[in-house]
């Protein structure tokens, strides 16, 4: 989360270049005004900034949604069917058995 907090800040700090147009109804409009106007910004800053949060939050909910999926079904593989133990892992485990064996 602070990753994106100062993703935020250094966008903040950075000129604003690019333009997006959009086209709204008049009801959305007044809505806007109003909304910028009770938060003391511009229509502008209003709009920008809310549709900015509403993507973090969506890409955010998303990249999420979707590792943690992947990553389950990893573990759950792993867990159902391990690898067999090879190479040096194998070799530590013989010398283990032979180390601790004990008679039946």
């Amino acid at each position: 989360m602070e990753a994106i907090i100062e993703a935020k800040e250094a966008e903040a700090r950075s000129t604003r270049k690019a333009r997006l147009e959009a086209r709204v109804t008049e009801a959305q409009k007044s809505r806007f005004e109003r909304a910028a106007t009770v938060q003391g910004r511009s229509v502008t800053d209003f709009v920008v900034s809310a549709a900015d949060e509403a993507a973090t939050r969506i890409l955010h909910e998303h990249e999420v949604l979707t590792l943690s999926e992947r990553d389950c079904k990893t573990f759950v593989s792993a867990l159902l069917k391990p690898p067999a133990p090879r190479g040096r892992l194998a070799q530590a485990m013989k010398r283990y058995r032979r180390a601790f064996a004990t008679a039946e």
